[in-house]
This record gives structure tokens, sequence and C-alpha cells, in this order.
């Protein structure tokens, strides 16, 4: 196949190569290979395998070769805050430690006071969140950590398998916005800030915007995969959320989106952030999105909180069956309702424990079976929905009058019921594959071949 367009989608859990042509309006979508992407905990902290992600990625655009596609470009996603440290030579300095790793815990209540925080708000427009990249930086810098001695370049994950596909080190906008290191409103870095933090300024980049050609495959990549030199890496919306919402047709002015996967991202597009204090206290942050966009969303807890009591309940060798729990969910009677953003949930070694100790603390029903877990999770999820759509509608100019679910989330058919029921509007779902399709679509805009996302109008 001609001009096929290779989507690479890094997810928290799996990753997976996607191949794509458009012709007359319709955007043939193909997955070529899915390979899972694990967190390891090594010494005292949890780590992304790069080594072997890089592998896979490159294992899938042989598989893509093999089956004919001719490849046109490449475009790379991944979740966001997470990043490596290259020195002068190109050398990684460290596997990327994992967003979920307690080397921040406390870091945001020791580097901000009450006040600073509104002003930091201001500038960035980021909640501030341990996870961030901001904290994951302040953490090495407390520690002496020798990597910030030698690095040249902080890529954050999209950018890092860009620079070892293209020898081109830059840093794209929408994954760089999620670092809380950026100025919202000129959408470049916060260089006062970066000083504040005893950083070199060198160590950040040029940044790029979606649509930008980040560079073309090395030779050496090139051979090694069977395709042509003139196979360019192309910037797309690279932090998977802001790929997902470009893939969300478009449907009016007042619709909310939804990608729902391991993360809940619940919010609007915009021209310009909102950066007042109701929107900070109320949890909002403004991220990048394609074409300039900003992303005014609420982080929330989403689906991990099921992917792990999937996990552990098959260690322990319980059922596991995907339909089998949504049908026991479905029948199961349980009321509770938990604060699915709760500390206790964020990276426990018991999720079923945390869950059931939460219930027992706040005098709430325990769940009593794998079935009542589910449905507890799922009709919390829903719950801190409604929450935020009411949050933004007291922040934008009129209320939100639909919601579009998309990601992988969206064929979680109780979960979409029990979100409509208590949102009280109109609830769409799909794509499944969005970010993969936004993805394309920033590759596809970047070759010219098509104007705008609502030329699409047919997936298969």
């Amino acid at each position: 196949m001609n001009n096929t367009y290779l989507a690479v989608d890094f997810g928290g859990g799996s990753g997976r190569v996607m191949a794509a042509s458009i012709h007359r309006g319709i955007l043939k979508l193909e997955e070529i290979y899915r390979f899972p992407n694990r967190q390891v905990r090594m010494g005292n902290h949890i780590y992304w395998d790069f080594l072997a992600l890089f592998e896979e990625m490159k294992t899938g655009i042989r598989q893509a070769v093999r089956r004919g596609y001719s490849v046109r470009s490449i475009g790379i996603d991944t979740w966001g805050v997470d990043f490596g440290l290259i020195d002068k030579e190109g050398n990684l300095l460290g596997n990327p430690v994992c967003y979920r790793d307690s080397r921040t815990d406390g870091l945001p209540e020791e580097f901000f006071d009450g006040p600073a925080l509104s002003a930091h708000y201001a500038e960035t427009g980021i909640q501030v969140m341990a996870i961030n990249t901001l904290f994951q930086l302040y953490s090495m810098q407390k520690k002496g950590d020798a990597q910030l001695e030698v690095a040249d370049r902080l890529l954050f994950m999209p950018d890092l398998f860009s620079y070892y596909l293209t020898g081109v080190p830059n840093n794209e906008y929408c994954i760089a916005s999620t670092s809380e290191l950026l100025d919202a409103r000129t959408r470049t870095w916060n260089r006062t800030l970066i000083e504040s933090l005893g950083l070199r300024q060198s160590l950040f980049g040029e940044i790029v915007m979606p649509g930008t050609v980040r560079g073309k495959l090395k030779k050496e990549i090139c051979e090694e995969l069977g395709v042509s030199e003139e196979v360019e890496v192309i910037a797309v919306g690279s932090h998977d959320t802001s790929s997902a919402v470009f893939a969300v047709p478009e449907a009016g002015k007042n619709r909310a989106f939804l990608s729902s996967g391991t993360w809940s991202l619940l919010g609007v597009e915009l021209d310009e952030p909102i950066l007042s204090e109701e929107a900070r206290k109320a949890g909002f942050t403004n991220e990048g999105g394609v074409g300039g966009k900003i992303r005014f969303l609420q982080n929330i807890t989403g689906l991990w909180m099921l992917q792990r009591l999937i996990a552990q309940w098959k260690e322990e060798g319980k059922e596991t069956d995907y339909e089998y729990l949504m049908t026991t969910a479905e029948k199961s009677e349980i009321t509770s309702v938990i604060d699915v953003d709760d500390k206790a949930f964020q990276s426990p070694m018991d999720m079923e424990a945390a869950i059931a100790g939460y219930c027992r603390k706040h005098g709430y029903q325990v769940p009593a079976s794998q079935g009542e877990c589910v449905r507890c999770v799922l009709q919390s999820l829903a719950q801190r929905y409604k929450q935020g759509i009411e949050q933004l509608n007291r922040l934008l100019p009129a209320p939100v009058e639909q919601l579009h679910i998309v990601g992988g989330g969206c064929r979680n058919h109780l979960l979409n019921r029990l979100t409509s029921e208590v949102v009280g509007i109109p609830v769409y779902a799909g794509p499944v594959e969005a970010t993969a399709i936004g993805n394309i679509l920033v590759q596809a805009l970047a070759a010219g071949e098509i104007k705008d996302r609502n030329e699409i109008k047919e997936i298969i």
C-alpha cells in the first residue's frame, strides 16, 4: 500500500504500531503489531524499559514493511511527563523513571507555599502534581543526581523515541506542556522557573509544533528496517491525549471530551488558557493541543484501578474474563462511591485491599465479590465525571451540552451507561482508536493529503 502513515502509540500498559492510508475521505486503519509495556521495579525506583520498547517499535515498523506497506512517515505518541536524559554523544544516561515512582512524594508542598501556587498556575496553567516533570527534576537536583551533571538534553518519551530514529533532538509542544515547565500563554519554556530549579537552560531545546518534520530516519535504521531513507518522523500531538482529542469529530462548540484509558482526561478545547484561581482550585490544567489549541482538562484516575484489579486477580488465579466481570458488575447492587483520585489508589501493592480499606474508613459498604468491586470502581468514575462537568460549567461561558468519549475505555459499555445516567447530557462513544487516528491525521495534514480533520468521513 502506497503512502502509508505509521502511528506508534505507547500507552501505560501496552504499545502498538498502526498503519493507515487515506483515499477519497476514507481512512483505512490496521493494527500491525501490539506489545506489552511494563513497569520494572529495581532498587529504589520504578522504571520504564525503554530499550525493550524501542526494539518493539522497530519490530512493528519492520512488520509493516514486510506486509507490503510503503511507509511515508511515522508519528509517535506516548503518556506524559516522563523523560530521558542524553549526553553530548547521544547516549541515554539511564532508563526513564516512571511517574508512579515515589521519589517525588511530598515535593510539591516543599517547593511551593500557598501564595506561590496561585502565581505559578497563572504562568504555567498546569496543576501542581507530584508526578510532573518539574518535581521529578527537583528530586534529582536535591539528591545531586550525576545524570544532571553530564546531561546535554532532556527529551520527553516521544522525543526520545524520535531522537533514536532520526538523530535530531527536539521537544514537541503538546508533550512538553505536561511538564509544568512551559509558559501557557507563550507556549515556550518558562526560563525563570527552570532557573529557580537550578537546572541548566541548555537542557531544554527547540519546541516544535504538531505537523513539523522532526527529521528523517537515520541510514542505519533504514537499512535495519528495510525502508526508504526519505521516511520522515513527524511531530504529532505526541501526548497521547492530544492525538485522541484531535480525532474527536467537530460536533458543536459546547462539546466536552473524555479520553478514557489508564487515565481519564475530561475537558474542552480552547483557543487560550484559563488561568484563574477558580480554575486552579477546581483542578483544571491547560495542556497543549494540536493547532496551538489548549486542552483545558482535569486529570482523573481512569481505568488504572480496574486494570490493576484484573492483573492482581490473574496472579491470584481468579476469573479475569472481561465479559464475565462486566456481567457480574452489571448485576451488582453495591452503592459505594469512592474518591478515585485518592492517593490510596495511586500505586498500591494490593488494589482490592486498598478499595476495601477506603470503604471501611469512610463507613461505606465493602465490596464482597469481584463484581461488586468492579461496579464500585465504575460507578465511582461516572460520579467523578459528573463532578468534572459541573465544575467545567462554572468556568465556561456556556454549559457543556454533550460528552464525547474516545479511547479504549469507550468500549466499556457499563461505564458509558453509568456515565450517561448521571451526567444528564447526550454521551457519544468512539472512535476506540482515537489516539492512532489523531496521530495519523496530523501526518496527513503535514503531507498535504487532507486540509482538515473533517475531511475524513469514514474509518475502516
